[in-house]
This record gives structure tokens, C-alpha cells and sequence, in this order.
């Protein structure tokens, strides 16, 4: 844990990391949900669902996170993350209950904007919370840790929809990932510590003052170009994110394999997904983050390539674990990219504002799933048009110029050239 600053309880990194590993792993399972029980929604006729509905959906959670994350930019100078991870998660638990009792679609659908305002909240909140508690050769490793857990989420929810969803109601699946914030919140309000690096800026409330919406540094001279390619990585990442997990059962129903068997695929993404963020948080504390995250954008968009070849099911299976490695990592480690590389005063407001933009492309990506599997185009182009946005992520992430040595007094000069 730094030395820089105190914290208001003693709490161990490894405690630390357990308790937002968790909320992590909340948030993944309330994303990968979705996706999982679309299927029995568009076969449950008293909601009147359709795949274009279920896309406009899947795009209105994208919605909600864009202004969750812009919310968390602007305000988690002023609020702190501690105060900002317990607000979001209490959230997006509320809509997680609405969707388990709504009556029809159209309020199913508002209870999931709600859901994506809390995890737009949550996650750049807790990525900039992990940061600041962390030693700086060791954010990396523990941001890829901590987001093992959102993979481990998002893992358990197509492993209990191929249990639940043969025998039960789809209902049940939201009312899962609405429970264990029962137990969670009133646990972290009691042991996580404010970030030092807020009770650092609480000091200096003018400078709060001047910047309302946290974006006047980010956009400065020197520091503009770095911004904008973040946004473009973002906005490329959790394209692939949202789309995937929303129509990726789907898509492969449609290829041809049974409910259980495209739920099992998917879940082997997730395991890749995990494996990835841990393996690549701790390759990137040692060589640098920006071949890490260009590699894990490429490998994703070629796996897609390789699936849409339907290939033999073992090295389907294989291709699945291999995406997830890369698509979903590539995003995760792209967050971690973008804490080490700003300075800790800005790192919250730079990845709440690079995620808000990312919503952007979590708001495209579900409605082009929608539009190509409404459309009669061979099922092929799924993969085909999302591995583009990999290619364009790989190559906004290799653009970003590394850290001047001038800026070395700054802790993200500690990643190097990354």
C-alpha cells in the first residue's frame, strides 16, 4: 500500500483487493446477464420482445454507463471513489431487482438503464480506487486482479443460465445478481479506506472549483492527443464488450449449436477473459502496458476471424477462451493503461471520461448485433464486423506517445515507455 498517505483504517492489499474483486464481480455479472437469458426473453411471448427490441435494450444499459462513467469523471474529485463505488453499487443492485420483477419489456428496460447508470458509476471508480491504493510497479497487477473478479462474474452467469434457465423462469437470474449487495455494501462501508490521493485533493478545494466537469487537464496541451486515443481504445473495447456478451449466444444458436452448448462457449470466454487480466497486469508491471494492450486487441479480433470458419468444437472452444483473452482483456488492460499513464490528481476523472466516451461504442455495439442477425446476411458477418473495431483499438492503443521524461516526478513516469 503507498506510504505517501494514511488511511483512515489499516486495511491490507490483499483485503483490499478481495472487497473490490467482489464488486467486480458484481458488475460482470450483471453485464454477461443480459446476454444470457436474451434467448428465453425472445421465446417468452407475454414480454413482446424481438431481436430488434432486444438490441435497443442491450444498448440502453451502453446509455446508462455512458452517464454513470461522465458522472464519476466530474464528481469523484469532489465525492471521493469510496463514496462514489458505494452509491454506484447500491444503484445498480436497485435495477438488478426491478428487472427480476418487471411486468413487461418496456420497464424491464428502464430497470436496466438504472443498472447501467450504477455500473457506469462503479466501474472507473473502483479502477482509479485499486490505482491509488496500489504501489505504481504494482497497478497493473492489481487492476488486472481486481477485474478477475468481473470476469469470474461474468463466468457465473452463463454457468447458472445453463443450470437455471432449462427448468426456471429467467427472473431468477436477475434476482442472483441483485442479492449479495445485501451483505456487501454495509461490509465496505465499514472497512474500505477514503483513497489517500482524495484526501490529498480535498486539501486544495479551489482547484475543484475551477474544473466542474474534470476536463480541462485532460484536454490541455501535451495531454490532448494521449486523451483522445484513449477515447478511441475505449470506444473500440467496449464495442466488442457489449456486443459480444449480449448476442454472442445467440449468434451461436444460430451457427447452428444447441442453448447449453452456446452458454458453455461463453463461458469459456470469460475464463479466458480472467486468465487474461491476470497474466496481462502482471506481464505489463514488467515490460510496459502499450504492447500488452495492442496484442490483446489483435489476438481478439483474429479468434473472430477464426470462429466465423465454424471450426470443429474443441478449437471452437479453444477460440472462444482465446477472444475473451483478447476482446474483453484488451479492454481491461486499456483501463490500466490509462491510470498508469496519467497523473494520480487526474487518473479518476481520465478513466470515468474515457469510459463515458467508450459508452459510445457500448451503445453501438448491441444494436449492430441486432441489425445484422434482423438482417437475412450470413451469420459470418457477426464475426467479420466485429473483429474491424479490434484492429482500430490495437492501433489507437499503439499511437499513445509515452510519458516524457520531463513529467517524471509524476507517478505515472514510474510505468516508462510503456
Amino acid at each position: 500500500m503507498p506510504n505517501s498517505a494514511t488511511a483512515q483504517r489499516p486495511l491490507s492489499e490483499k483485503t483490499m483487493l478481495v472487497v473490490v474483486a467482489i464488486f467486480a464481480a458484481l458488475e460482470g455479472y450483471d453485464l454477461a446477464c443480459y446476454g444470457v437469458t436474451v434467448p428465453s426473453m425472445l421465446a417468452d411471448r407475454s414480454l413482446g420482445a424481438d431481436p430488434a427490441t432486444a438490441g435497443t435494450v442491450g444498448s440502453l444499459v451502453a446509455v446508462g454507463m455512458m452517464i454513470g462513467a461522465g458522472l464519476a469523471g466530474a464528481a469523484i474529485g469532489r465525492l471521493g471513489p469510496r463514496r462514489l463505488l458505494l452509491t454506484g453499487a447500491g444503484a445498480f443492485s436497485a435495477g438488478m431487482l426491478a428487472c427480476a420483477v418487471a411486468p413487461g419489456f418496456a420497464v424491464f428496460g428502464a430497470a436496466r438503464l438504472l443498472v447501467g447508470v450504477g455500473l457506469g458509476v462503479v466501474l472507473p471508480t473502483l479502477t482509479a480506487y485499486v490505482a491509488d491504493l496500489s504501489e505504481p510497479g504494482r497497478r497493473s497487477r492489481n487492476v488486472g486482479l481486481m477485474m478477475s473478479g468481473y470476469a469470474l462474474g461474468a463466468l457465473l452467469a452463463p454457468l447458472l443460465g445453463a443450470v437455471v434457465l432449462p427448468n426456471a423462469s429467467w427472473h431468477w437470474i436477475y434476482v442472483i445478481g441483485a442479492a449479495p449487495a445485501l451483505v456487501l455494501l454495509p461490509v465496505a462501508a465499514r472497512i474500505l479506506p477514503e483513497s489517500p490521493v482524495h484526501a490529498d485533493r480535498a486539501a486544495r478545494p479551489a482547484a475543484r472549483r475551477n474544473d466542474l466537469f474534470g476536463l480541462r487537464p485532460l484536454l490541455a496541451p501535451g495531454t490532448r492527443t494521449v486523451t483522445l486515443l484513449f477515447w478511441v481504445a475505449s470506444f473500440c473495447g467496449l464495442l466488442l464488450v457489449f456486443g459480444i456478451s449480449t448476442w454472442l449466444p445467440t449468434i451461436m444458436r444460430n451457427s447452428g449449436y444447441s442453448l447449453g452448448s452456446a452458454l458453455l462457449q461463453t463461458a469459456a470466454m470469460w475464463v479466458g477473459a480472467g486468465l487474461g487480466m491476470i497474466a496481462g497486469g502482471r506481464i505489463a508491471d514488467g515490460i510496459g502496458i502499450k504492447p500488452v494492450v495492442s496484442t490483446a486487441f489483435l489476438v481478439g479480433s483474429v479468434s473472430l476471424i477464426a470462429m466465423s470458419t465454424r471450426p470443429a468444437l474443441v478449437l471452437l472452444f479453444l477460440l472462444m477462451f482465446v477472444s475473451g483473452l483478447g476482446f474483453i482483456g484488451s479492454q481491461v488492460m486499456t483501463n490500466a493503461f490509462i491510470v498508469n499513464r496519467y497523473p494520480e490528481d487526474v487518473r479518476g476523472a481520465g478513466i470515468g471520461w474515457a469510459l463515458s466516451v467508450g459508452r459510445l461504442g457500448a451503445i453501438l455495439g448491441p444494436s449492430m448485433g441486432g441489425w445484422i442477425l434482423s438482417s437475412q446476411v450470413d451469420v459470418e458477418w457477426n464475426f467479420y464486423l466485429f473483429a474491424i473495431p479490434g484492429l482500430i483499438g490495437a492501433t489507437a492503443a499503439a499511437l499513445v506517445p509515452v510519458v516524457r521524461a520531463a513529467r517524471a516526478t509524476a507517478p505515472v513516469a514510474a510505468e516508462g515507455t510503456g
